[in-house]
């Protein structure tokens, strides 16, 4: 990780906190596709899936400074991580035409 001692260590505690966060999102996701089936159970795997890439997008992070602007007060960043890729536009649209 670069940056100085000090951001190191802060964004080493960080850290865990931000793979935690994905990881409790993911479970979330697999509760829900536990109790689902057909394309619904599908396009919740693929969420699942997205979750997980994003988490290792983000960990791969080596700047210090980068957690400790983006992750330091963990709010909705990963709900808005998921929102901008384009699979999970392109899963919303499918689930809004089930309900058609």
């Amino acid at each position: 990780m670069t940056g100085t001692p000090n951001q190191i260590e802060w964004a080493e505690q960080i850290r865990p906190r931000v793979d935690a966060e994905f990881a409790r999102v993911a479970t979330a996701f697999r509760e829900v596709a536990a109790r689902q089936s057909g394309q619904a159970a599908d396009d919740t795997l693929a969420l699942i899936k997205i979750v997980e890439e994003k988490r290792d997008e983000v960990l791969a992070h080596t700047d210090a400074g980068y957690y400790i602007r983006d992750w330091q007060e963990l709010s909705d960043q990963v709900r808005r991580l998921i929102g901008a890729d384009a699979r999970f536009t392109e899963i919303r649209d499918r689930r809004k035409s089930y309900a058609l």
